[in-house]
């Protein structure tokens, strides 16, 4: 048991030194902070700078994160503590084949209704132009996809809180909506936080989906309608083709590196965050 819980550790410690070392041609030449905090992007002159893409992947993350955590968290609260039992066996099957759907179809969901509905209907209503491929399309079609996730995690966490405590809060003359917010919703808070950590972390890796509605245009976003560029896409986009080119493929590696970096930052940061949360809404 100890050599496998080595293993796993030496498993993600030998993918960054794998990175790094790709990415080492591109460093010789280049500053961290330089390609960091800079947006210009054009290889073929030997400029690389990953700002706009680390700025986009923050924004289309979050976006979908902010629109999917009050849908999940209301859903999942409804089935949980209000459903009936042929809704919960009508919805829990809908949940799991959301949850299997590749991430290409969600794509071509945004191209085929999202993005025509952003640039048609909504866009006219709050810019001048927009082609519908924006931040906010990324934001909508990565938000439907980590739903189904957000749900079924929060669910799970809600069946963990013990009945004694929501009898007791009844018992004291609690109502229905006030047990689930006063107690419910406070023994299950470490438990949200871990499920929106982990949701954070699949959107921000997420590829093709983004790829197909964000525009893919190197430009820090600066509304809702602007177009976006993610670092998956980045890289998905031009790593088959470039091969042939030592500097930009280091540079690819190195946005790869970049994307590890940032998510077991955020990991780390929220595993603090979550044992204070812990330690503070303690029952």
């Amino acid at each position: 048991m100890r050599l496998f819980t080595v293993a796993s550790l030496l498993i993600l410690l030998v993918m960054g030194l794998g990175l790094y070392y790709k990415s080492t041609d591109i460093l010789k030449d280049n500053s961290v902070w330089s390609l960091l905090l800079s947006s210009a992007w054009s290889p073929l002159n030997g400029q690389y700078g990953f700002w706009a893409f680390i700025v986009s992947s923050i924004y289309v993350t979050v976006l979908s994160v902010v629109i999917a955590l009050p849908i999940s968290l209301l859903t999942a609260l409804f089935l949980t503590e209000y459903a009936k039992s042929w809704v919960k066996k009508t919805v829990f099957p809908v949940l799991d084949i959301l949850a299997g759907i590749p991430s290409v179809v969600y794509g071509l969901w945004g191209t085929l209704i999202i993005v025509p509905w952003i640039a048609d209907s909504l866009g006219p209503r709050f810019v001048d132009y927009t082609s519908g491929y924006t931040l906010l399309a990324g934001g909508i079609v990565l938000s439907v996809m980590i739903i189904p996730l957000l749900v079924s995690l929060f669910i799970e966490i809600f069946a963990t809180v013990p009945k004694d405590i929501k009898d007791a809060s009844a018992s004291l003359g609690a109502t229905s909506w006030q047990t689930t917010r006063k107690v419910v919703l406070r023994k299950a808070l470490p438990g949200i936080i871990a499920a929106v950590v982990l949701s954070i972390s699949k959107a921000f890796g997420e590829t093709l989906a983004v790829l197909m509605v964000c525009g893919n245009m190197v430009e820090i976003p600066h509304s809702l309608f602007d177009s976006a560029y993610p670092l998956p896409a980045l890289i998905a986009n031009n790593y088959g083709e470039m091969l042939s080119l030592p500097k930009y493929e280091s540079a690819l590696m190195f946005a790869a590196l970049v994307m590890f970096v940032i998510i077991l930052i955020f990991n780390a940061v929220s595993r603090v965050v979550l044992q204070k949360v812990e330690e503070k809404f303690k029952l």
